[in-house]
């Protein structure tokens, strides 16, 4: 490679690692330092230190598996008392080859047999069934995982269905008749069973990115989604817009559910899996989603595992496998396993309810319209987006999703009084608010309220503001320049002070407005003291604080988000 493809490389890498031919072993000697209960053999497998023994001190049927690297925690971190004796790894996304199975299974074999648990593509069936054949004298047995419905059967001479997130059902499930004792046959037996009866679909709304070639798995459009994906960085089946979670898993759910031939009464295991690149909180939200579908059709979920186990390197995508269960199947489940990528407890029985919290509106719905306070919803729903876009540039992006959450559910207009409505809205602030914008806000609201007498006047307007700054000062530290909402508030309560309590309302607000907005665009040039924006230093100058343009808007019409920038 020459000094320009270097440089090259460097501007365009997306991932952590050193030379591109050296990072799967790097990685996987990583892997295996942090594992309680592995040993990497230089023949090519990670073997478990324990002994491999069941309940009794006996030695126990051995279950290998194995797959090309990339799908991690699968295998490696599946090795374990109670899971796999050993698994061979190859190259990323590349079956491994024979020898490594034959060592393996020489090296596992306690005399009991020895099965191999396999994915259904091309690879990995034929190593793994020319290692099964290199030494005789061995006792093999071997599982075929076949269940993403996405790629069909093999009735028209076709590879048939790949095996995927099932694998580490059938894994676990083989582990754990072996751990109690059963023959080879038994553990083969019951292993196929749950192979056959699973199921799979899998969705990605971003590619796999690849840390030894530095490119995507494939091209995939802003607003698209891919359908029916491989854990080796397949494209899918179909390509769509992308759409809600609801209606992702309306579109993968059937055809796992037909396949299966669920019906209102079944009961089935659920493994909602991430592939590497999707956060907990969306995998969650897709396991509710599932949860909630199979419910409405009287499918029970017995047992569930929801997180990131069978990954396509860090593709933004899940995948959901249903498997029919029985009481030996759960049981099998349910049995210990030292495997650390496994989790500790499985989900039992439950039902999906979004967990909400309970809000009592305390904004008035009688009296007079409220032009002021109408106005100042009105300009912060419309002003949210833009609030999130700034604070994502200068901070964690989270302002305008905190206030679309206090405010983007008011109907307008407001009516009441100004101290009524105040303190509505100080209440949904400090409930449904969160975060630092909600204490602030919330006290800012609630200062105001109490100082005003049902209406408000220039002398409680003052009064309210400077209360407001001593609290919210008090609160964290703001001090006027060190780049928050005090940068407008504070000149707001100085102008304002400096009225006759005989001044009109409408004026002193006005006042304190123009004394706000030249206090939001002096803060394009301060460095953050407070906040989250405190971290980025010099590079969140020049940015406008979207608190301080909030306050602004508090007061009246100071035009939009871009005209203080």
């Amino acid at each position: 490679m020459t000094h320009d493809d270097n440089d090259t490389a460097a501007r365009t890498l997306r991932s952590f690692r050193n030379k591109p031919q050296d990072f799967p072993a790097e990685a996987l000697g990583g892997m295996i330092a942090s594992h309680p209960d592995a040993a990497w053999n230089p023949a090519g497998f990670i073997h478990r230190i324990s002994d491999v023994v069941a309940d009794s001190g006996e030695p126990a049927v051995a279950v290998i598996s194995g797959g090309g690297s990339g799908h991690e925690p699968m295998h490696g971190g599946f090795v374990g008392a109670g899971m796999l004796a050993a698994a061979c790894p190859g190259h990323l996304f590349t079956s491994p080859n024979a020898v490594q199975v034959a060592e393996s299974t020489q090296w596992a074999d306690q005399g009991r047999g020895v099965l191999h648990v396999v994915k259904n593509y091309t690879g990995d069936i034929m190593n793994f069934s020319v290692g099964a054949r290199m030494d005789p004298k061995i006792q093999t047995a071997t599982v075929v995982v076949a269940e993403d419905v996405a790629t069909g059967t093999s009735d028209n001479g076709g590879p048939g269905r790949r095996g995927t997130a099932a694998t580490i059902l059938v894994e676990k499930v083989a582990g754990a008749a072996a751990q109690r004792g059963d023959d080879l046959e038994a553990v083969r037996a019951i292993s196929q069973w749950v192979a056959d009866n699973s199921r799979s679909m899998a969705v990605a709304v971003a590619p796999g990115y690849l840390p030894t070639s530095g490119r995507d798995t494939f091209d995939l459009g802003a607003g698209e989604m891919e359908v029916g994906v491989g854990i080796h960085g397949e494209r899918g089946v179909a390509r769509e817009t992308v759409t809600e979670a609801r209606e992702v898993v309306d579109r993968i759910l059937p055809p796992i559910v037909d396949s299966l031939g669920l019906n209102n009464g079944d009961e089935v295991i659920c493994l909602t899996n991430g592939l590497g690149g999707s956060t907990l909180l969306e995998i969650h939200l897709i396991f509710g989603e599932v949860l909630a579908w199979l419910e409405k059709r009287g499918i029970t979920v017995r047992r569930s595992l929801t997180g990131t186990f069978v990954t396509s390197v860090n593709m933004h995508g899940v995948s959901v496998t249903l498997t029919r269960c029985t009481d030996e199947v759960i049981e099998l489940l349910d049995a210990p396993t030292s495997a650390p990528a496994w989790p500790r407890v499985l989900g039992r029985e439950a039902t999906f309810t979004p967990s909400e919290i309970r809000f009592t509106d305390k904004l008035p719905e009688t009296g007079e319209e409220n032009p002021w306070l109408t106005g100042f919803v009105e300009r912060a729903q419309r002003g949210a987006d833009e609030l999130t876009e700034l604070d994502r540039i200068a901070g964690d992006g989270d302002f305008g999703a905190n206030i679309d959450a206090a405010l983007g559910d008011i109907e307008l207009p407001l009516r009441g009084t100004d101290q009524d409505i105040l303190n509505g809205l100080a209440h949904r602030f400090l409930v449904r608010a969160g975060g630092t914008s909600g204490a602030v806000f919330g006290t800012l609201f609630t200062e105001l309220a109490r100082a005003i007498d049902t209406q408000l006047t220039t002398a409680s307007l003052a009064a309210g503001l400077k209360n407001s700054f001593e609290a919210i000062h008090q609160l964290g530290g703001a001090e006027y320049g060190d780049k928050t909402m005090v940068d407008a508030l504070f000149p707001a309560a100085q102008a304002v002070a400096q009225l006759a309590d005989s001044t009109p309302a409408w004026q002193a607000l006005d006042t304190a407005c123009q004394a706000a907005a030249d206090g939001v665009r002096r803060t394009r040039e301060l460095t953050a003291k407070k906040g989250r924006a405190s971290y980025l230093g010099e590079t969140a100058k020049d940015v406008p604080d979207p608190g301080a343009i909030l306050t602004t808007w508090f007061f009246g019409d100071a035009g939009s988000v871009e005209s203080f920038r």
